[in-house]
């Protein structure tokens, strides 16, 4: 947002007001002013040009450089209370916010909060075709909220180790792809815990929690294929995962992103979220029985679109966008994620 500088005509006073007015309004102090407008671009506002972010979430780190809203919500065991995770001053998460509220006691992460203006929250899944959660009424429940600590910049964080019986959705969005319209993906996850189950995904899924045949996904996958694991990244398009790229040996944080145009093609890219470029499949065709897509805008963390909810991964960051990334617009998130400098420790 584009503030206009006072006019010469105005008070030595009624700029003391407008200007306490603006802090006011921000919620933050002169200092915190002064460090937020030394925040770096992030990834929705690399995408905002021309694939603007209709979703971003993360228990890390600021998705947009403006953004100065809570990243999730925490709920304690001992008495059922729960408070939002917010940022400090520089934009990551204020992982001690979160310790002081849980000490003594355990907590899990029981909302997720879109960082985009469209505040498509995700929550708990609920039950679908092919599986049922453990929590009440077949609902899935909540990671832990300690279980993945991380650094990111220097400052502890914490990501979400999803195991069997996690998930998180949210069946009523706004603004995501459907019906065949072009859009983008990405995540950054990790090797450490992945298993070859059903599905780690990220991204676009049926809006009623069945498996509705093919094109009815758009969403980023990371998973074991073979034994001993061989961690692949592709698409999850319903029926069929696309594209797999092999993630780079010796990696522990891995960046995952996909991109199609809904009609005809699709790409897929990977790398080492800690270093380095990104992997790409190039532009290829969707595949027989995917020209076009039939997506329907439900979003989805660690699950299928049916609910299969037996998969292990991790997860860190990610985001939709509406519109298809170009490669270029790919490979300056991925330097925007190795700048943010993701490290241990883990504990998945």
């Amino acid at each position: 947002m584009q503030h206009s500088l006072p006019s010469q005509a105005q008070s030595s006073s009624a700029r003391i007001l407008s200007s306490a007015v603006v802090l006011f309004v921000l919620g933050i102090s002169a200092a915190g002013v002064a460090s937020a407008q030394a925040v770096p671009p992030r990834p929705c506002d690399l995408f905002a040009s021309s694939t603007p972010c209709v979703a971003a979430i993360s228990t890390t780190r600021a998705l947009y450089r403006a953004y100065t809203g809570p990243l999730y919500q925490v709920t304690r065991r001992s008495d059922h209370a729960r408070t939002d995770i917010g940022l400090l001053p520089d934009g990551y998460a204020n992982a001690a916010a979160q310790d002081a509220f849980c000490a003594h006691t355990t907590c899990t992460i029981t909302k997720l909060y879109d960082q985009s203006p469209n505040h498509n929250d995700l929550t708990p899944a609920p039950p679908g075709g092919a599986a049922r959660g453990p929590g009440p009424n077949g609902y899935d429940i909540p990671a832990a909220a300690d279980a993945l600590p991380a650094t990111l910049a220097g400052h502890k964080v914490y990501g979400i180790d999803i195991f069997p019986g996690m998930g998180y959705r949210n069946d009523t969005p706004r603004q995501t792809a459907v019906h065949g319209e072009p859009e983008g993906v990405y995540m950054v996850s990790s090797t450490l815990s992945l298993n070859a189950r059903c599905c780690f995904d990220f991204g676009n899924a049926e809006a009623n929690n069945l498996d509705n045949r093919a094109g009815h996904m758009d969403a980023i996958n990371i998973m074991c294929q073979g034994a001993p694991c061989s961690p692949r990244a592709g698409l999850d398009m319903e029926d069929g995962i696309y594209g797999n790229l092999k993630v780079p040996a010796g990696a522990i944080f891995v960046t995952a992103m996909g991109a199609s145009d809904g009609q005809h093609s699709y790409a897929i890219y990977q790398g080492n979220a800690q270093s380095g470029t990104l992997t790409t499949t190039g532009i290829i065709p969707l595949p027989p029985g995917y020209q076009p897509m039939r997506q329907e805008g439900a979003i989805l963390l660690g699950i299928g679109g049916d609910n299969s909810n037996w998969a292990r991964g991790c997860f860190f960051e990610g985001v939709m966008t509406r519109g298809m990334p170009s490669a270029q617009a790919m490979q300056a998130v991925q330097s925007n994620i190795v700048a943010a400098r993701y490290a241990g420790p883990l504990k998945p």
